[in-house]
Order: C-alpha cells, then structure tokens, then sequence
C-alpha cells in the first residue's frame, strides 16, 4: 500500500444518527513524523481522540473535513451523502493526491485514483486518522447543539438512537437537527398533531 505525500486516507462518521450532519476525514500522514496509537476512533476514549486528533492536525502533511447536511441527507439518501461528504473533503486538501484509500466497500467518485478497503479504518493508519479528526469534529458540533435543544441530550448520544434519544423525539418531536427519512423521526412526525410537535422547533439549527 503506498504512503507519503501524495496519499491521503478518507473515512466519516455519523451515517447512523437519527439527526446531525455526516462528516468526513481526509488526511495525508507525513511517513516523517509518525503518531503513535492509530486506531478506528470508536475503539478510542473520547481523551485519547482528542490527543490524537491534536497530534494529527500537527503533524500530518495535510488534512481537510467536509460534510453533507441534513437536507441532503434527506434528498439523496446517507449512502451518497457519506460519498459527497468524502469527496468535499479531499477536494478541501490544500494539494492534489494521487491516490486515497477509502474506508468501506464503496469509493466515492474523485479527482484521484480511490481504493475501497474494507476495515480500513482498523488497518490502513491514513483512514484511522481520517476517521479520528471527522468523528472529534461531529462530537463537538453534536455537543454544542445540545445548548440549542435542550432535552434531546445530544451532547451524550451525538445523535444516535438510544433509548433517551427516542423519548425525546416522542416528547419533544423532532428538531431541524433531525433527518426527517429515518424512521424513527417520520414516525414522530406522523403522530396525531405533527403540527405542533415540529412547532416546538421552530428556530434553525
């Protein structure tokens, strides 16, 4: 597998959540400079990605995020979601690559050559620390939002469907934070007064 300066690993995060963004990793691991402990971040506390995710932004030759939001979400579907959010985040580099391995089965469509690895983000370092610098970064924007939903509890679940989670979408109904085609989120909103459970929403995310 090749390295260097014109390699660049790409993974994201958040294609499971019930709400949030999508966000990618793209990152060219500089051979010179190595980082110890490179991992799939969701076999990391959340103290070691956060060091890691330190150390990456500093070493590394080059790294980028990108995103697809919810709205996109909803319109083309989280599988290409994940992939545009890849693509916007290679194409973020400061420099062109000539090759990016892509965690997964799939590759999205880019302006370098791509290889799918399946586990990539356990074996390929470049990919692990793709995955770590998304997965920190939708972390903290997922806590943040807490402060502008309260009673959702996102700074805990970033998202995910837990069982708190899922109360509070009954309760409260969903928040524009929510990915209206997952279904959990279409069945709150099909409930007896869809009406006023998005109205307790009314402001942006």
């Amino acid at each position: 597998m090749l390295e260097g300066a014109h390699v660049a690993g790409v993974d994201e995060v958040g294609r499971g959540p019930l709400a949030g963004p999508v966000v990618a990793g793209a990152v060219v691991l500089d051979p010179a400079r190595p980082i110890d402990g490179l991992r799939d971040s969701k076999e990391l506390t959340v103290a070691r990605r956060d060091e890691l995710a330190a150390e990456i932004r500093e070493r590394a030759h080059a790294w980028a995020l990108g995103r697809a939001e919810v709205a996109e979400i909803d319109r083309i579907n989280i599988l290409r979601a994940a992939l545009v959010a890849m693509r916007r985040a290679v194409e973020r580099l400061p420099f062109g690559v000539r090759v990016a391995y892509i965690d997964g089965n799939i590759a999205p469509t880019l302006p370098c050559a791509s290889v799918a690895v399946v586990g990539g983000d356990a074996t390929v370092p470049a990919i692990s620390a793709a995955s770590i610098i998304a997965k920190v970064a939708r972390d903290a924007e997922m806590t943040a939002a807490a402060t502008r939903y309260p009673g959702f509890g996102f700074e805990c679940h970033k998202g995910y469907a837990t069982p708190s989670h899922l109360d509070s979408l009954r309760r409260l109904g969903p928040t524009p934070l929510h990915r209206r085609t997952f279904a959990p989120v279409a069945l709150a909103l099909g409930g007896d007064d869809p009406e006023r459970q998005t109205a307790l929403w009314t402001h942006g995310p």
